[in-house]
């Protein structure tokens, strides 16, 4: 059996999806935007799994059995973990910017 879609896609579908997409991502910081960053966006992912850990008692009790920790300890450490999971952010665009005009410019004394 073989089925044709003769239907394309028309302008109405691809707003359509457009606004859903921007309603979930509106909704869900999770989901991200056009301006995410790398790091943001690996901050979210990051975060997320260590609530999905902390969430699922099986998960946190296979952690706390490979490390050889306590299920509280391990729920505790993953929460710190959660603070600052990739590290510190880097340096903004606009800081760098500023810095360069800063270095460009001529020293007066």
């Amino acid at each position: 059996l073989l089925l044709h879609f003769n239907k394309m896609a028309t302008l109405s579908d691809r707003a359509n999806i457009n606004s859903q997409l921007e309603h979930l991502q509106a909704k869900y910081v999770g989901t991200g935007h056009a301006d995410l960053t790398k790091f943001e966006w690996a901050l979210n992912i990051h975060r997320d799994s260590y609530a999905s850990y902390i969430g699922h008692h099986n998960m946190t009790a296979y952690f706390a059995l490979v490390e050889n920790q306590s299920i509280g300890r391990v729920k505790y450490e993953f929460l710190q973990k959660m603070l600052l999971p990739c590290g510190i952010p880097p340096a903004q665009k606009e800081d760098e910017d500023a810095e360069m005009a800063d270095a460009t410019e001529p020293a007066t004394e």
